[in-house]
């Protein structure tokens, strides 16, 4: 890709990204400005104002020993590595994204962070990919025990939403692994930008190097294009079964792609039918390390399940079905790899809905 394309969508990703950004008056400061050293000076509710649209955040952000159980209602999330890292996901059972995003708690495959517990062999695929600018980890997972209903196609968390105030609401994301950090793992920097898909019984999750400039912040952790999911926000080779770290080169950002030689951008429409008229291709990648899950997670192999199973486990690469039958769902392809799961029309309707109101 020439500079010029690059520099070309990074500007408009920028300007995107506030074009319909309503702020709510009662907290007009968006939760990307909201910025707090961890441990000791993050707040025990970052949005704890009453009279806002939406109300206060449901959970807290002060997470310690005394917050972690299968209770915890923290809101203040880790990615580190491929065995330290959290998704969103909602507090009770049997929901679904669309009901709750602004409700979702941070779920982690390692005890320390206050939270709760991946339960043990939920995760059934992972791919970390690390690059110059972001930490990318995509997978499969069932996500009935991550309190997610076994039908639901989900939707996209992200730092910003039509208000500015985030989904979840308050929700903080920190990280040791960027190179900026210096290598100390125990000490953590916030990420300002970030975007988490759940649904379909996969995920995906971008955090971007917060020592980077904010155009590319913007670019690879975009939430404007919240209604095609992770295989057109991060394109991967993640395989139901194996859980890996690779080196990667930078994806092409989502809504990017050339055709005869001139370099266009797709604009998601906000309710119509989303058919994007290009193929995401997944970066380059290298130096792969393949682990045993046993190992990786042996930290939370005592938690216990909870919830029903999914029917079947998923095979294939972590994609996402698109049109109106998705808010940004991230389900996976048929083990052939030809058919991408469809959607109620019953969940496309409020999905398409929660994605113009609040997942934008």
């Amino acid at each position: 890709m020439s500079r010029s394309a690059l520099s070309a969508i990074l500007a408009f990703a920028a300007v995107s990204k506030f074009a319909f950004a309503q702020p709510d008056p009662a907290d007009p400061t968006p939760l990307v400005d909201k910025t707090y050293a961890y441990p000791s000076g993050i707040p025990y509710q970052v949005d704890y104002n009453t009279a806002a649209i939406r109300g206060p955040q449901v959970g807290y952000n002060i997470c310690n020993s005394t917050t972690e159980n299968q209770q915890s209602m923290c809101q203040t999330s880790m990615v580190n590595h491929i065995d330290d890292f959290c998704l969103w996901a909602p507090p009770i059972p049997n929901s679904t994204i669309g009901d709750t995003e602004q409700e979702e708690v941070a779920w982690c495959t390692k005890p320390g962070h206050g939270t709760r517990l991946i339960p043990n062999g939920a995760l059934q695929g992972v791919q970390l990919l690390v690059t110059s600018a972001y930490i990318q980890i995509a997978g499969f997972i069932d996500q009935t025990q991550v309190n997610m209903a076994a039908d639901d196609y989900g939707g996209e968390l992200d730092p910003h939403g039509a208000d500015l105030r985030g989904n979840p609401l308050g929700g903080l994301m920190y990280s040791n692994a960027f190179p900026s950090n210096g290598g100390n793992n125990n000490s953590y920097q916030q990420v300002i930008d970030w975007t988490n898909f759940m649904g379909g019984s996969a995920f995906c999750i971008t955090i971007c190097d917060p020592a980077t400039s904010s155009d590319n912040q913007t670019a690879y952790c975009q939430n404007i294009y919240d209604r095609m999911g992770c295989s057109y926000n991060m394109p991967n080779n993640a395989q139901n079964g194996t859980f890996e770290v690779c080196e990667a080169d930078l994806k092409i950002p989502a809504g990017l792609y050339v055709t005869g030689g001139v370099t266009m951008t797709y604009s998601q429409p906000a309710s119509a039918s989303v058919d994007p008229p290009y193929t995401p291709v997944v970066p380059s990648s290298s130096n792969c390390v393949t682990y045993n899950s046993a190992v990786l997670y042996s930290a939370i192999a005592s938690v216990t399940p909870t919830g029903q199973s999914s029917a079947a486990s998923a095979t294939g690469t972590v994609k996402s079905s698109t049109g109106t039958g998705s808010s940004g769902a991230a389900s996976p392809t048929q083990s052939g790899g030809a058919v991408a799961l469809g959607v109620s029309t019953v969940a496309g309707i409020a999905g398409t809905l929660f994605a113009v109101l609040f997942l934008s």
